[in-house]
């Protein structure tokens, strides 16, 4: 089949098996242009491994380290007419390249919130690990049916005190819009801490102890946002935010539990990107135009492979005693530290203001945020031939 893009509002419902295999490659290489990782990890499992952050987690835990991964993830293979997601592609690209390098690569398809997910994981685990040395918690879903109670609860993006009213950007339009959310009922709160926070994360994480499937020195990690003063109240102090927090508090709680194994849990919060889940979000989307633009003509812009390498590279791993990691006053890593600087964040708090349609292009990155969207789904990559028919039907051997 012919692989093209075709875009809905902020979803692709294309994929380019060719052009996620180039994607997974090059960010392959940024791990493996700086070398080993001294200390780094050996056995981990990333639950929410197929995108994002997740799958940049798994490249440099297999390729910084020589790691014997596990990934978890919810995606959709190919039926042969339609493709699979790209999720899907970027796993079987990394699966055979860490095969290649002779690494263990295996992963589970399925709900991640499920008892019977983590069952088939420690399953897994049990037979061909051992026992894990670090749990990666990346997993962004916009609903959670409930383990114990059956229950299926939704997030929501929605101001806590009020209303909410400011720019954003429509990708379909091309157009500077304006866009007003409603105040949070408290059981809207309710329902995106229940997806969003830390109950699943601490799920897990008891029963891996449980099996005693964690290693003496464990490490786990789940993945957060803070951003800037002009999204607070929809992001951090927003019903987003309120899940966020619970998910640092369940870090505090897993920190002290995990020290009977000599182990830490942690939260990092990571900088703003262009991901899935973050096109999605009013007035984000605008904010990531405007950062891009500002962080490339600084010379400091991260994707998620430079974020998760910096983390594993300059705060987690490189032979770091886990007490000696650095946190901040709150006890999170904090990798989006040049995001918040206040150089960066003056202009563009200053293009936010002066931002209209007619000269978004000139000072933000639409073309910019356009691509890197695009390179998501496979598509945009050099050395790829996107008039060359390809197989779209790739199997993933799974546990």
């Amino acid at each position: 089949m012919i692989v093209q893009p075709k875009t809905r509002g902020f979803i692709c419902t294309t994929a380019h098996p060719a052009g996620c295999a180039r994607h997974i490659q090059e960010q392959i290489q940024h791990v493996l242009k700086d070398g080993p990782i001294a200390g780094g990890p050996k056995r981990v499992l990333v639950i929410g491994s197929s995108t994002g952050y997740g799958m940049a987690s798994r490249i440099t835990a297999a390729f910084g380290s020589g790691a014997a991964t596990l990934g978890v993830f919810f995606e959709k293979e190919s039926d042969g007419k339609r493709t699979a997601t790209a999720g899907w592609y970027n796993t079987y690209a990394f699966e055979q390249a860490a095969r290649k390098q002779g690494l263990y690569a295996k992963s589970l398809n399925g709900d991640a919130f499920s008892d019977d997910m983590k069952a088939k994981v420690c399953a897994a685990i049990a037979k061909d690990l051992g026992q894990v040395d670090m749990v990666v918690y990346s997993l962004a879903s916009p609903r959670r049916l409930h383990p114990k109670t059956g229950e299926l609860f939704k997030s929501t993006l929605k101001p806590i005190t009020g209303s909410y009213t400011n720019k954003s950007f429509d990708f379909d339009k091309s157009e500077v819009t304006e866009v007003s959310l409603e105040q949070a009922t408290p059981e809207d709160v309710k329902q995106t801490i229940a997806v969003m926070g830390g109950e699943d994360w601490q799920m897990w994480i008891d029963r891996l102890t449980e099996k005693n499937l964690l290693a003496n020195g464990a490490v786990t990690v789940a993945y957060s946002y803070i951003g800037p003063e002009v999204t607070q109240p929809i992001y951090r102090q927003g019903t987003i935010g309120a899940a966020k927090d619970h998910l640092e508090k369940t870090a505090h709680e897993l920190d002290r539990k995990m020290s009977a194994i000599d182990g830490r849990a942690f939260v990092s919060v990571n900088k703003a990107l262009v991901t899935q889940a973050s096109s999605a979000i009013p007035f984000i989307s605008l904010y990531i135009v405007l950062l891009m633009k500002v962080m490339k003509e600084k010379n400091i812009h991260e994707g998620c492979i430079e974020q998760v390498t910096r983390l594993f590279r300059d705060r987690l791993f490189n032979c770091r005693p886990l007490s000696a990691v650095p946190v901040d006053e709150e006890g999170r890593i904090r990798v989006d530290d040049w995001e918040v600087r206040p150089d960066v964040q003056k202009e563009v708090s200053a293009m936010w203001t002066a931002v209209t349609t007619a000269n978004a292009n000139q000072f933000g990155g639409v073309d910019s945020y356009n691509r890197e969207f695009l390179r998501l789904f496979g598509f945009g990559l050099e050395g790829v031939d996107y008039n060359a028919d390809v197989e779209i039907d790739l199997k993933i051997d799974q546990c």
